[in-house]
């Protein structure tokens, strides 16, 4: 490698340029519950043309190259098993250029949600995919994150309308255009949207955002089963109301943030609700949505409209993750999701929960019901081998679960490496066509090798 690293501070200087112990283990892993390997060595590039130059000297020593955006993947997305070089785009973060007539935005990968949506607010813009954590833009799009605004506004491949990517001979190409619809050729967004890294590098991106809502209101509801809850959902979707958040967080849930946040919301399946709109608009889906709540047998309904309201009221959705940690002191975390069609949604829960109980699993389910994602959250201690047997047994069974039922083993996690497996499963014939366009693009394998499929 010392040949490659002298290469790579004469494409970019030697300051950005790292070996040290410290920062190679912080690019060895990201918030997944896999084991983590330090990459060789660590680049941070300023700009395209350096991020040119660092893939052609990879490619030309046949160097794997990994990129890397915060490291809050799920997925073991970001961890170089292969070795090689952790390009970390974390100083690529300066260009946020608004065109508020087009709601459009063109961002470097580096630029963080909640920095962008900083810049936004001024214009009276917002952008809409929430992922949960502060997340950047281009790792969001390499994995195609989603979050709790997808039922309206759709998750982040609807977002992108071109991309800038760096392919794996160190070409930089445009994926598309800034007009909002287009018929000409392949649609290279979306080859790009989800690819996590296995097919270039995304150095800049052109996203579409929308104007904040005039009017928002939040509502939470309970129910005594989880399939009442599901089928609320539907009605409510059904019903044509406009719906911009709705999530399901299970018993279990509300207890452990009961007990962290010295809450008292009712112990029992809850449904956590968002309206935007104009004021007409999302007072009248929220007289539709009490009554057809009240009919679902709807308990405890409660409405908010004011910011500080609505935030309490969505505390126990966004601090669950940080309930489970703080409530299982020496365990870490493993969370996976599956999508499934909304009609079977109810029994894909049900049957999770009856899987978790099985295993003696300690855990919560919740989920972005309104388009079908749910997530598992399970505390184990990854050094113990029966529980991390009993997770890996858990995963596999809610996976193949969804697959029968005509769903997909992730939702917007990602592959990475936890998912890879079962990728051959869900895609048949199709995921020898992935892996065609993978060597097309990728010939040398020198892209984040060894997730979404082992080397070809």
């Amino acid at each position: 490698m010392i040949e490659v690293i002298e290469a790579l501070i004469q494409a970019t200087s030697k300051d950005r340029v790292t070996t040290n112990e410290t920062i190679l283990a912080q690019h060895s892993k990201d918030e997944a519950y896999l084991k983590p390997r330090n990459p060789d060595v660590v680049v941070f590039p300023e700009s395209s043309e350096e991020v040119s130059r660092i893939i052609k000297i990879a490619n030309e020593f046949q160097v794997p190259v990994v990129p890397f955006g915060l490291g809050t993947s799920l997925e073991g997305h970001v961890i170089p098993y292969h070795g090689g070089i952790s390009l970390d785009f974390s100083s690529m973060n300066q260009q946020i250029e608004v065109k508020p007539d087009d709601f459009l935005v063109t961002v470097d990968p580096g630029v963080t949600r909640s920095q962008l949506n900083k810049k936004l607010k001024p214009y009276g813009l917002f952008f809409s995919v929430d992922p949960g954590a502060d997340a950047t833009l281009g790792g969001m799009a390499a994995t195609n994150a989603s979050g709790t605004t997808a039922v309206k506004y759709g998750v982040m491949k609807d977002q992108v309308r071109s991309l800038e990517v760096v392919l794996p001979n160190g070409k930089i190409i445009q994926t598309g255009t800034h007009a909002a619809k287009s018929s000409s050729g392949y649609h290279l967004s979306s080859l790009f949207v989800g690819s996590e890294g296995t097919l270039g590098c995304i150095t800049k991106l052109t996203l579409q955002v929308y104007g904040i809502p005039e009017t928002i209101v939040a509502a939470r509801v309970s129910f005594k089963h989880l399939n009442q809850a599901v089928e609320a959902v539907i009605q409510l979707l059904s019903a044509g109301i406009q719906l911009a958040r709705v999530e399901l967080v299970d018993e279990a849930s509300i207890k452990q943030v009961n007990e962290s946040n010295e809450k008292s919301f009712k112990e029992a399946p809850t449904l956590f609700i968002e309206f935007h709109g104009n004021e007409a608009s999302v007072h009248h889906d929220i007289s539709f949505a009490e009554e057809l709540l009240a009919d679902a047998d709807g308990m405890d309904i409660e409405f908010e409209k004011d910011v500080k309201g609505r935030n309490e009221l969505w505390e126990a959705r966004h601090n669950l993750a940080y309930s489970f940690v703080h409530g299982h002191p020496g365990k870490k975390m493993m969370v996976t999701d599956v999508c499934l069609p909304i009609s079977q949604l109810a029994l894909g829960i049900q049957h999770a929960r009856e899987q978790m109980d099985a295993l003696s699993l300690e855990g919560a389910l919740l989920g972005h019901v309104g388009d079908g994602n749910f997530h598992a959250l399970l505390m184990i201690d990854p050094e113990n081998a029966e529980e991390k047997r009993k997770a890996d047994l858990f995963n596999e069974a809610i996976v193949h679960h969804a697959l029968q039922r005509g769903g997909t083993c992730t939702g917007e996690h990602g592959v990475g490496v936890g998912k890879m497996k079962y990728q051959q499963l869900e895609h048949g014939d199709s995921f020898e066509v992935m892996q065609q366009i993978k060597m097309a693009l990728d010939p040398n394998q020198i892209m984040n090798p060894g997730k979404i499929f082992d080397r070809v």
